[in-house]
């Protein structure tokens, strides 16, 4: 596996926003228009923080989430709305975000509409992705009610995808949209999840999903 180790979380996030950074700009001079896809949660959030104060051609990239809740922005679960708090502020407030949510009360009503737009922004461009303890990614958790379909070559672009413990339904990105993007960086921090990391890589997806992506990720961790 392709591994950078830093000394520090915060050094971490600086650094890795500026290695995303300057991903972005290269596969600008090649492209009018890049995509960049994320992950949720809170992790990635000092990272965020400081790629969105970096200065570049923010009015050419679309910014795509690789799964959300299937939550409004209002709801303090909403991936979406952390978003727009971290990444989508100051310069990188120029992008344009591409929804993984509307407003139906299931996803399987909106899923042909979200995953048209997704379609005219593919192959994702860059790519920062995380890996749960239990070996998920995206939302393709260990478990997952269509997991073998969303690891699946021929898989759509965009599935529903109901885990247990989670408290909602959640769309995600499927394998061979995440696997095909053209730079990818896979984010963890602590022992637990590089101990996770290192066994996923002995383990088939089916067991550990973010296996579909270590052949190709660069990994970056700090303790």
């Amino acid at each position: 596996m392709n591994w950078t180790d830093y000394p520090d979380r915060d050094m971490l996030a600086l650094e890795l926003a500026e290695v995303l950074a300057d991903a972005l700009v290269t596969a600008l001079h090649h492209k009018d228009r890049v995509t960049l896809s994320v992950p949720g949660g809170t992790s990635p959030g000092p990272v965020f923080d400081a790629l969105s104060q970096v200065h570049l051609p923010w009015d050419r990239v679309d910014v795509l989430l690789t799964d959300e809740r299937w939550v409004p922005e209002s709801s303090d679960r909403s991936n979406t709305a952390l978003l727009r708090r971290t990444l989508l502020t100051g310069p990188a407030a120029a992008a344009r975000l591409i929804p993984l949510y509307a407003p139906t009360p299931e996803p399987e009503e909106s899923l042909d509409t979200l995953s048209a737009a997704i379609a005219e922004s593919l192959p994702i461009d860059v790519m920062l992705i995380g890996m749960g303890a239990d070996m998920h990614t995206a939302s393709l958790f260990p478990g997952a009610d269509r997991l073998e379909e969303g690891l699946a070559e021929d898989a759509p672009v965009l599935l529903p995808m109901r885990a247990p413990g989670a408290p909602e339904p959640r769309v995600t990105l499927t394998a061979p949209v995440l696997r095909n993007a053209m730079d990818i960086h896979l984010l963890i921090m602590g022992e637990e999840k590089k101990s996770a990391v290192e066994r996923a890589a002995t383990l088939p997806p089916a067991e550990a999903p973010v296996a579909c992506l270590l052949g190709e990720a660069r990994i970056h961790y700090a303790d």
